[in-house]
């Protein structure tokens, strides 16, 4: 049987692959770039999680492979250390030690003192979670309740904040995931993570569309105060339905002082339906905490007179194809992804379930909260209401 010719890419194919990965191309993209299968790609970009390496920089004192190369031009004629060290400006002793280590007199090549060069300069640094027992035991219990590293970076350094000892990064945290040679965390932690994925990412910008169901007597965004906008005053609320397979939906609402989240079961996607179920979440809070309610342009609120009618609310529809009007709740339903997989029957959740993964949510720290909780931040405005 004919063996695959083994494929190896140059330093720079390398870094045009990562400068591509970077920019949010895929590996089959990066692959046809190189007239190559995706496999060949993968294997270079997990090798290190996803997480571009950093280029290694050579000391400015450090001898060069044309130096080595005059080197090793010189014992070839036999010219003395003094002689060869003239040549480069160097000091005999430096052309000694470099013959010394790399096999003498006769042995000398170039291109191999070279790549022992760069060998013996590797320096890894030691991960702190490696060096800290105790913080790589916090930051795993953490992450198996299924904290983010970043509020988990953040808590710890309100926890405490004296002892950097005890300080961590949440890219150290990344890191020390997805690059499993590090050999801190487990691999079966990145299921934790809220994307489940096994190699790093790059952020790039997410496409969704969104139906433009028409609304009767809709009050657009640009009629919303200015109170509502800046979110200096509680009880303003974004919403939006998330969808599964077989017709199953879930109506997630979050309130953008304090990011608290609501999610309530509904059948369907008929507008009496959601409007009966958002009825219902309304009368769970002090009305001073529920005053606005800022929607998407989905038919499923086409009936929102009905609504406000019944609970006095004020509905607001964002501008189309313009889901960062809402992008509390548009975050909110992707970390609800963790719990609510896109390509599933929602229907089979009860709302006992739903209750139980918006108190997780909103008993996370959140970092725009300076690392509070929105269960905190929601508690005390409830308590400032009397």
């Amino acid at each position: 049987m004919k063996r695959r010719p083994r494929i190896v890419y140059t330093d720079s194919q390398k870094a045009l692959m990562w400068d591509r990965w970077q920019k949010g191309d895929s590996m089959h993209d990066i692959a046809r770039l190189f007239d190559r299968h995706h496999p060949s790609i993968r294997q270079i970009l997990t090798e290190n999680g996803g997480i571009r390496p950093r280029q290694r920089k050579r000391s400015s004192l450090a001898l060069t492979l044309a130096e080595r190369e005059v080197i090793s031009r010189g014992l070839a004629i036999q010219l003395t250390m003094r002689e060869i060290a003239s040549q480069l400006g160097r000091s005999p002793s430096t052309v000694s030690r470099e013959i010394q280590r790399n096999g003498g007199y006769a042995s000398y090549r170039a291109s191999s003192a070279e790549d022992a060069a760069w060998q013996r300069a590797l320096r890894p640094k030691v991960c702190k979670l490696a060096g800290r027992p105790f913080l790589a035991r916090v930051v795993t219990e953490k992450l198996q309740i299924e904290w983010s590293p970043e509020q988990i970076a953040g808590w710890l350094k309100q926890r405490y904040p004296d002892d950097e000892r005890n300080h961590v990064s949440h890219e150290t945290i990344y890191k020390s995931l997805f690059i499993q040679a590090r050999g801190v965390l487990k691999k079966e932690l990145l299921a934790c993570l809220r994307t489940q994925r096994t190699t790093r990412r790059p952020r790039h910008t997410s496409l969704k569309g969104k139906g433009l169901g028409k609304i009767v007597d809709a009050v657009t965004i640009s009629e919303r105060p200015a109170s509502v906008e800046d979110r200096a005053v509680p009880g303003h609320w974004e919403g939006d339905l998330i969808a599964g397979t077989n017709g199953s939906h879930i109506a997630t609402l979050v309130e953008r002082h304090t990011r608290y989240v609501m999610l309530a079961r509904v059948d369907n996607k008929n507008t009496d339906t959601v409007i009966r179920a958002l009825i219902k979440q309304s009368h769970k809070l002090p009305s001073e905490l529920y005053k606005s309610l800022t929607w998407d342009r989905g038919s499923e609120m086409s009936n929102h007179k009905q609504f406000t009618l019944a609970t006095d609310i004020k509905v607001y529809f964002c501008d189309p194809r313009s889901p960062w009007q809402r992008g509390s709740n548009e975050n909110t339903n992707g970390l609800l992804r963790q719990y609510f997989p896109k390509g599933t029957d929602l229907s089979v959740h009860s709302q006992a379930k739903l209750n139980a993964v918006a108190r997780r949510l909103n008993e996370r720290p959140r970092k725009t909260l300076g690392f509070e909780t929105p269960a905190d931040r929601l508690n005390a405005c409830v308590a400032s209401t009397g």
